[in-house]
C-alpha cells in the first residue's frame, strides 16, 4: 500500500511537470474552432467529428451568419443544411444531430444551450467530449477533460494512463491534474499531439517532455 501511494505521488509530480512544460510551449493554447455563441460551438463541435478544425472553420462562417438561433437551423431544413455542411463529411448524420438538437433546445431549453453535463448529454450528437468542449470553452465550467485521439495518445505515451477508452482516460487525468487546469490542459495536449507527438512518427528528439516521457525512454 505504501509503495502504491508513493507511485501515485510520483505520477502526480510528473503530471505537474508535464503541464508546466506544456504551458511554456503553448502559452496561448485555446479552442481552435471558431465560434461566437455556445450554439455556434455546439454546431462546430458536431461538424468536427472525423473532420479537421480547419475545414470546419471554412464552412461555419456563412452558416453562422444565417443561423443565429436554434430556430434558424430548423427553418433552414435538412436538405439545405446538408448542402452547406457536406464538405465536413458524414453530413447526413451531422445534419440530423443538429436539427434534433434544435428541436430539443426550442422545446426544453428556450432555444439556449444548457449549462450542465446531464442536459448536454441529452442533446443529439453530444458525448462527454463534446459536452466538455462546450462547458469548458463557452461557459468556463471545468466539469471534465476533453479526450480526443491526441489527448489519449499523448497521455498513454507519457505514462499518465494505460487506458484506451476515452472515459477511463479522462478519469485518470482528472485525478492527476488540478480542476482549474482541465480545459487548458486538453488544448495544450491536443496541440502537442498535432505538432510533436505525432501518431506515426513522434518527434521525440525535439520534445520538451522527453526527459520524463515513458515512450521516449523506450
Amino acid at each position: 500500500m505504501a509503495r502504491k501511494r508513493e507511485a501515485d505521488r510520483s505520477l502526480k509530480r510528473d503530471a505537474g511537470w508535464f503541464h508546466r512544460r506544456l504551458a511554456r510551449a503553448y502559452p496561448d493554447a485555446a479552442c481552435t474552432l471558431d465560434y461566437e455563441t455556445p450554439l455556434d460551438l455546439y454546431v462546430a463541435t458536431v461538424l468536427s467529428a472525423q473532420c479537421t478544425d480547419a475545414r470546419v472553420n471554412q464552412v461555419t462562417p456563412a452558416l453562422f451568419r444565417t443561423c443565429r438561433r436554434a430556430e434558424d437551423y430548423l427553418r433552414l431544413g435538412r436538405e439545405e443544411l446538408e448542402r452547406r455542411i457536406q464538405s465536413t463529411g458524414f453530413f447526413r448524420s451531422k445534419a440530423k444531430h443538429i436539427l434534433g438538437a434544435g428541436e430539443r433546445l426550442v422545446a426544453v431549453h428556450g432555444g439556449r444551450i444548457p449549462q450542465t453535463m446531464e442536459e448536454l448529454l441529452a442533446l443529439p450528437g453530444v458525448g462527454r467530449k463534446t459536452a466538455n468542449v462546450i462547458l469548458g470553452n463557452a461557459f468556463g465550467k471545468q466539469e471534465g477533460i476533453v479526450v480526443d485521439t491526441h489527448v489519449g495518445r499523448v497521455s498513454r505515451r507519457l505514462g499518465l494512463t494505460r487506458q484506451t477508452d476515452p472515459v477511463k482516460v479522462e478519469r485518470d487525468l482528472m485525478e492527476l491534474f488540478p480542476r482549474k487546469d482541465w480545459t487548458v490542459l486538453s488544448h495544450r495536449m491536443i496541440l502537442h499531439g498535432r505538432n510533436v507527438c505525432l501518431a506515426r512518427s513522434p518527434r521525440c528528439a525535439g520534445c520538451t517532455l522527453s526527459e520524463r516521457c515513458a515512450y521516449a525512454a523506450g
